[in-house]
């Protein structure tokens, strides 16, 4: 609820401003499609994998503070539990690297920050990349738990809005690290 109340908070601000700048109508289109992606966002679990964890006063919680900033760039992780048994993934604590038999998988930061975040500047891109399941929309598969099969389901619409909702928050320079392929099954 707390997520949710600072991007209304935050939205509410956006539309009052809007209403006092006589803003045209194509502004006022964007700023709709902007929200509608913070909506998709939200609901979507975005933040579950793409916003650090931290401990909060009743337990795990998303950094706010690090929103969609993927998996925190100092953060060096020893090697995964081997899987055994029905386990066979592992997640750290912070709900933003997972291991398993697709190897080691990093969420990416999703901010606009130039060098480090995301890296599809239009719509189209990140439509292709949501409908093929490969980074930037043709390079390496993207990698567990993304479930980018879900969001292939969604309209056009839907896809650009999320696209722009990513591209209008605050950017967060963090270099997350790439990710590592399985080994080489054993012969």
């Amino acid at each position: 609820m707390k997520i949710l109340s600072r991007v209304a908070a935050g939205m509410a601000v956006g539309w009052a401003l809007i209403a006092g700048a006589g803003v045209s109508g194509a502004q006022e289109a964007k700023a709709g499609e902007v929200e509608r992606g913070a909506y998709l966002v939200i609901v979507g679990g975005c933040n579950d994998c793409h916003t650090p964890f931290k401990m909060g006063a009743k337990g795990p919680e998303p950094d706010m503070t690090k929103m969609l900033s993927g998996h925190p760039q100092g953060m060096m992780l020893p090697e995964p539990p081997a899987p055994k048994g029905p386990w066979i993934w592992s997640g750290a604590a912070t709900n933003t690297a997972f291991a398993g038999p697709w190897g080691i998988s990093y969420s990416p930061n999703l901010t606009p920050d130039p060098e480090t975040g995301i890296a599809l500047p239009t719509a189209e891109r990140f439509i292709q990349a949501m409908r093929s399941g490969r980074h930037l929309g043709s390079g390496r598969e993207i990698l567990p738990p993304m479930p980018w099969p879900n969001l292939a389901q969604m309209t056009d619409q839907d896809l650009a809005a999320i696209h722009a909702y990513l591209r209008s928050i605050p950017p967060i320079r963090n270099a997350v690290p790439d990710s590592v392929p399985a080994p080489p099954p054993a012969k």
